[in-house]
């Protein structure tokens, strides 16, 4: 087989092992650009690999080998069905963009394969389109939380409308928490967003917990990258108000805001909560009526209380609004703010930094949860778990013994 034919069939990477540099030096000449090639008139092609940095060659040939790697995995039908949905999601298609998420928050081990290969294509695309913008994201993620009754739909309903009719699209990632006894989830957040799922220019997604601590889904993340792949440049992340776990939605989102009803106790409950440390925009909701008094007092009680924690960005000062997303006061308002904190981190740099720190996050984050099915379904501890679940629930074994033995048995067995 000659050299063209090796280059044209194999990733350069592979070829490149082949040949040592002391043969490159020794058969280089002027007139050819790489050993052994002589009629390949179209090397300006490959030249580009080899004038590159070593890490930057490094992590090309990586990236080249996973890329190839989960391609070939996958029969025709399944490459169909990613090239279909690929296309039809840059394209702007919501069904496709559907159906996209869909087979990401799929549990079926064939169909996560099939769903990285799509996400590996759109984040392939997503770093593209950021180059052409010079480096800038191409969106803003936001994150919203607050306790039960704090008015978070009804809110995000005013505020995607405000969005939209100013040019933006505005997608919805709206996480229900799922029941812990029947394993069920209501997702029923479009009902209370009617006119906002009827608009063309915003995309609602309600998606179950499954259980997941923080009241974001697993696959939060992925979702918003398939969004942001389908146009969408403003994308919002509902969750779940259940106290400290809102830790995970602040490493997915670059702004976190924290509603809150007027009468949601002092300022000394946020702080003990731990909310208030992560809040970059803290907002009192239900401003009206008969409740603009309570919520003037606890705006004032908030911004106290923000003066007490520490600082964490160079930039930015954590800011207490208030707002009724029933007449629309101060909705506007916090868009202001909204968009002074994305310009403020992104002159900074502080924006991309907490991107790329959100990336490893999240990488860790489905390493721990892949190594735990990965844990329940070994070959030396799937059997021995309903035996040690039985004697520590009839008091007989510690729960710290019987994780020991169960870890144990899982190192002790490859």
């Amino acid at each position: 087989m000659n050299t063209l034919s090796l280059l044209l069939r194999f990733p350069h990477y592979r070829f490149l092992r082949k040949i040592s540099f002391k043969s490159f030096h020794s058969n280089f000449t002027p007139g050819s650009l790489f050993p052994y090639i002589q009629s390949f008139n179209s090397v300006c092609l490959y030249c580009t690999k080899w004038m590159l940095p070593a890490s930057d060659l490094k992590r090309g040939m990586c990236y080249q080998a996973t890329v190839d790697q989960q391609t070939q995995g996958l029969c025709d039908k399944e490459q169909r069905l990613v090239d279909k949905l690929y296309s039809g999601l840059i394209q702007g298609h919501r069904a496709c963009l559907a159906e996209a998420i869909t087979l990401v928050e799929s549990t079926q081990s064939r169909k996560k394969e099939i769903a990285q290969v799509l996400i590996q294509k759109v984040l392939s695309y997503h770093r593209e389109q950021e180059k052409l913008n010079k480096g800038k994201p191409l969106a803003f993620r936001v994150g919203l939380s607050g306790p039960p009754g704090a008015g978070k739909s009804t809110f995000i309903e005013c505020f995607g409308k405000m969005l939209t009719e100013r040019g933006h699209k505005v997608s919805v990632l709206a996480v229900d928490p799922s029941s812990s006894t029947s394993g069920g989830s209501l997702l029923g957040d479009k009902t209370r967003m009617t006119e906002l799922s009827r608009d063309m220019n915003a995309y609602i997604r309600p998606s179950p917990t499954r259980g997941t601590l923080g009241g974001v889904t697993r696959t939060t993340n992925e979702a918003i990258l398939l969004c942001e792949g389908g146009g969408y440049d403003i994308i919002l992340v509902e969750t779940v108000g259940v106290g400290q776990s809102e830790f995970a939605v602040a490493d997915m989102v670059d702004m976190f805001v924290l509603l809150l009803p007027p009468a949601g106790g002092d300022e000394l409950q946020g702080i003990k909560r731990g909310i208030i440390e992560m809040a970059d925009l803290v907002a009192i909701t239900k401003a009206d009526g008969d409740l603009v008094v309570p919520a003037r007092r606890i705006q004032a009680e908030y911004v106290s209380a923000m003066k007490l924690l520490r600082k964490r960005s160079k930039v930015w000062r954590p800011k207490v609004m208030r707002m009724s997303a029933k007449t629309g006061e101060g909705i506007s308002d916090m868009w202001d703010k909204m968009t002074e904190f994305h310009d403020l981190m992104l002159t900074s740099g502080e924006l991309i930094t907490k991107r790329r720190k959100q990336q490893k996050v999240w990488m860790w984050n489905l390493i721990q949860e892949n190594m735990l099915d990965h844990f329940r379904s070994h070959l030396a501890v799937r059997d021995k778990i309903p035996l040690l679940e039985e004697k520590v629930l009839s008091g007989v074994l510690a729960p710290g013994l019987a994780a020991d033995l169960l870890l144990k048995a899982f190192k002790d067995r490859p």
